[in-house]
């Protein structure tokens, strides 16, 4: 018999035990019939015979009862869900600023003297080292611009992952923590399919453009990352909504965008460009009232871009539709 026959064998026939365990494991031993748990009595019962099978098992559940969503938060007594986002993954004990107690009185002039003190050698304690103290400062940069640019909480959790593998990898020495950090944010919200444009993403960070572009560059570059060309059509809904357009011109927009992918007219342009003039020429279209200065103002991108890739964008619609 041959090596592949004899494999076939043993997963034939471990798979007919694993079959049989499970028949078993809802089988009475005894009459073979259907076996029901009571939660009641905490029992496992055969409902023909009557065979209690098992007994005292633990109820693995609250011992509370909750009737709605904010109830049922308000009696867990576990703690938040790790995250990525914090140094420590939310793990350590966090002291309040507040000087109360438990029942809402305010502490006395000692008590508050002692809560600071917990504070401040709490704050000791949860940064161990300067690697721990560097990605505290990070996570907290991302933190901030992720909130001044209204990236959702998932950019922000994978931005962390991004600074957490840079900084294992020991990509940063040479560059700065706000450099590496604001590089983690613009990729992290390229690959969630929501970017921001450099130009905005240097309004937010405390580095310049150009620290910006060679670190994001060698970031992806050492780490692998795979992050497809920008779309024009993932900046459309934002700067639709910024300017409050329709969803007539957004759509407007996008055919826009479509048409011009089909002419050719896409490679090697600036995708917030185009997304910006693709607007534009939608709002004319719609007859909807909007000025180039009010869309270079949302998209952070001159004028003189809007007008050329704006009649680009139309030339490339007429060819297509004649």
């Amino acid at each position: 018999m041959s090596d592949t026959t004899t494999l076939r064998t043993q997963e034939t026939t471990s798979e007919a035990e694993r079959t049989q365990e499970s028949e078993e494991a809802t089988t009475c031993p005894e009459c073979s019939g259907r076996l029901e748990t009571d939660t009641e009595h905490g029992e496992v019962v055969c409902s023909d015979c009557g065979l209690v099978v098992e007994e005292d098992s633990i109820d693995r559940g609250p011992e509370w009862r909750a009737f709605d969503s904010a109830e049922r938060d308000n009696k867990s007594r576990v703690g938040a869900p790790t995250t990525k986002m914090m140094h420590d993954k939310g793990l350590s004990t966090n002291i309040g600023w507040q000087d109360k107690d438990a029942y809402g009185n305010s502490l006395s002039s000692r008590q508050r003297q002692k809560m600071q003190r917990l504070r401040t050698w709490n704050e000791r304690f949860r940064t161990r080292d300067s690697k721990e103290r560097n990605l505290k400062q990070a996570l907290g940069e991302i933190d901030r611009m992720s909130s001044a640019l209204g990236l959702p909480e998932n950019v922000r959790e994978t931005a962390s992952v991004i600074y957490r593998r840079a900084l294992a990898e020991n990509l940063l020495p040479g560059r700065s923590i706000e450099g590496v950090a604001t590089a983690s944010v613009y990729a992290a919200a390229r690959q969630a399919g929501v970017p921001r444009s450099l130009d905005e993403i240097s309004v937010v960070s405390r580095v310049d453009r150009m620290e910006l572009t060679r670190t994001y560059r060698y970031i992806v570059r050492e780490l692998n990352l795979e992050i497809a060309p920008a779309d024009p059509e993932s900046y459309i809904p934002r700067f639709a909504s910024d300017l409050e357009l329709s969803d007539e011109v957004e759509r407007r927009a996008r055919d826009l965008v479509e048409d011009g992918r089909e002419a050719g007219l896409l490679s090697g342009k600036s995708p917030v460009g185009l997304a910006a003039a693709a607007v534009y020429a939608a709002a004319l279209l719609c007859n909807e009232k909007v000025t180039q200065s009010e869309v270079s103002e949302v998209a952070s991108i001159s004028e003189v871009t809007i007008r050329n890739r704006y009649k680009e964008l139309l030339e490339a619609a007429e060819v297509i539709t004649a």
